[in-house]
């Protein structure tokens, strides 16, 4: 049973015996205030392990979140709650990682629900491969479709970038908080806030050698809650933001980039034939949202330099 907060604490500490510490791994959760966050701490905290700090970045600075994470305190549980008036998961990820004292790091996303064992099989593979980056499913979960699923049951090791979208999870991911120095900061160009953000970083990481395992035993799960008009407006920003992705690379020359601009447009349109032919509206929407917005994107990526940037 998933143990519930805002209960009083004698019936949480009732439901909810301590678990082993994981000492040298820190857990960290950007938000923006969303209340589904709730229901992903609690699986945080019924896993088989605890980590050694709990980071909640809260970017929509809400009062009930700031007492979720009290609440985690008083089970003993080092928890953090960092106000935040940025925007973009960028910028919540790099204030959070700043705040990591351990040896390691994971981050999942405010709806998504982690699997009991999911921190204590992260850290396992990260004692196995501590120079790379682990990251596994998001399986949908909810009463609507998920606009970010991943559900691959093989098991991959990506050392170089590929031509295609390489397999990584920017919402179930755990990594030595060295590599992360390494890579550098996640890219806080609004154009890339939508979804590109973790796809710029991890693109990034390979680049620099840092190899991604995808490891279909690290576990959480996506909850799909938009409805359709929300999700056909998330495809747009998806859209836009690998857009601004590709576009942000290929003004650096950067070949592969090029061929993967080309594949996204022809697998775009074959999903596209293929939600018309079965009548999927979902990948009908995702499809057109693909094809319209790509090349604003790519043309917002292209022209638009952050300041300082190379």
């Amino acid at each position: 049973m998933v143990p519930r907060l805002d209960r009083p604490m004698t019936t949480m500490n009732a439901a909810q015996d301590p678990r082993p510490i994981l000492a040298d791994i820190s857990v960290i959760i950007p938000t923006v205030g969303r209340t589904i966050l709730q229901q992903s701490l609690e699986h945080i905290i019924s896993g088989s392990a605890w980590p050694r700090s709990i980071i909640v970045v809260d970017q929509g600075q809400k009062e009930e979140i700031s007492r979720w994470v009290e609440q985690l305190r008083e089970l003993q549980i080092d928890a953090r709650y960092l106000p935040s008036g940025e925007r973009g998961k960028s910028a919540a990820l790099n204030r959070g990682i700043a705040e990591v004292e351990t040896p390691f790091l994971a981050v999942i996303d405010d709806d998504c629900f982690a699997d009991p064992e999911w921190l204590g099989t992260a850290h396992r593979h990260l004692a196995s491969h501590p120079g790379a980056i682990i990251t596994g499913p998001a399986l949908p979960t909810g009463t609507e479709p998920s606009v970010a699923a991943l559900t691959s049951a093989t098991a991959t090791i990506s050392r170089r970038p590929g031509l295609f979208i390489d397999p990584f999870c920017g919402s179930n991911m755990a990594v030595a908080t060295a590599s992360v120095r390494k890579i550098g900061p996640f890219d806080e160009a609004p154009c890339l806030h939508a979804a590109a953000e973790d796809l710029d970083w991890s693109y990034r990481a390979l680049k620099r050698g840092i190899p991604i395992i995808y490891a279909p035993d690290v576990i959480v799960q996506h909850f799909g809650w938009r409805d359709a008009s929300q999700r056909r407006e998330r495809y747009q920003a998806y859209a836009r933001s690998h857009g601004c992705f590709y576009g942000k690379h290929l003004r650096r020359w950067d070949w592969r980039i090029g061929l993967r601009v080309m594949i996204h447009h022809a697998r775009a349109l074959r999903t596209l034939i293929k939600g018309t032919l079965t009548r999927d509206k979902n990948q009908v929407d995702m499809a057109r949202a693909y094809l319209a917005g790509l090349a604003p994107g790519i043309l917002v990526g292209m022209t638009q330099r952050r300041v300082g940037e190379d």
